[in-house]
């Protein structure tokens, strides 16, 4: 009779047997400002894709939405409203008004501000962006049934509410205004 003893497979590895394995993966990020950035990031990413269809980019887009539901506003309100400065707004608008979305006016009022309105094209434009902004969150939301959507956009609200971020202004404009940063070389 064998009494020489087994290894119990059970006890734990010798220390050696230990220091060779990898170590145990960290765990996934789980906090809301996470999710909320991740969620962010790819709906962005996604509605960039759908909006390029139209030959636009999504900054073109809250430009027309902007245009669209204040017509006759001027570059410089603009630029107010979005946080950039005024020559910025002035190239972004040199942009559309080149693509035929977009046409200054001069102001009955004063000559020097010009007043934005959207061309018929324009507006042709913003339906259509209508379409695909409406499919793209039915996509990015198919997970949640009415209720669910709607309590998701009031929570939301609210914390934008409490952040004090702008009603209807991407955030993404504020990097607008700002010069790309010198490289280091």
């Amino acid at each position: 009779m064998n009494t020489a003893r087994q290894p119990d497979p059970s006890a734990a590895p010798a220390p050696a047997e230990a220091e060779a394995q990898p170590p145990a993966p960290a765990p996934a990020p789980r906090g809301a400002a996470f999710l909320l950035a991740q969620i962010g990031a790819h709906a962005a990413g996604r509605f960039a894709e759908r909006v390029a269809a139209l030959g636009l980019t999504p900054a073109d887009v809250g430009l027309l939405r902007m245009v669209a539901g204040r017509p006759g506003r001027s570059q410089r309100a603009l630029a107010e409203d979005l946080g950039v400065v005024p020559s910025r707004v002035v190239a972004l608008i040199d942009a559309l008004e080149g693509e035929g979305l977009v046409e200054r006016r001069r102001s009955a009022g004063d000559r020097r501000n010009h007043e934005l309105h959207l061309t018929p094209e324009g507006r042709r434009s913003l339906g259509k962006v209508s379409r695909v902004a409406s499919a793209h969150e039915d996509d990015l939301l198919a997970a949640l049934d009415p209720d669910g959507r709607a309590q998701l956009l009031e929570l939301l609200e609210r914390v934008a509410a409490q952040q004090e971020l702008t009603p209807g202004v991407h955030p993404g404009y504020r990097t607008l205004a700002k010069p790309a940063p010198k490289r280091k070389d």
